[in-house]
């Protein structure tokens, strides 16, 4: 079966900043794409940063100057650092491996259990 694992998730204030790691089996992290997905209470998936092997990344514009996503080839790990977190921020953090740049989840075939962030407002 397949798992991806993140950790990191919490509760912060406005403004707070939180990192949020994913580890995944060597056949799914080393060949395809990376995301992280996030879906609030009642709403659907959104894709809020994918990264490539080589490193070419894609950020949802929400997200952009405020989210960071990288990734380590070697130990198979994903992580996404959060700064300036906003309470509309709030939502289960997925991560996912894919097969395209992409922030569409229709191209992202294994997901994680997912990880709560919550930002007070």
């Amino acid at each position: 079966q397949v798992r991806l694992v993140e950790s990191g998730g919490g509760s912060v204030l406005p403004g707070g900043s939180l990192k949020l790691t994913c580890t995944a089996p060597t056949y799914i992290h080393g060949n395809t794409f990376m995301g992280w997905f996030r879906q609030a209470i009642g709403q659907g998936r959104e894709g809020v940063a994918v990264i490539a092997s080589g490193g070419s990344i894609e950020y949802a514009d929400s997200v952009k100057g405020r989210f960071t996503i990288s990734r380590n080839n070697v130990n198979n790990t994903l992580w996404l650092q959060m700064n300036d977190l906003k309470p509309e921020d709030t939502a289960m953090y997925i991560c996912a491996g894919g097969s395209a740049l992409s922030l569409s989840s229709s191209w992202f075939k294994y997901w994680g259990q997912g990880s709560q962030v919550t930002v007070y407002s």
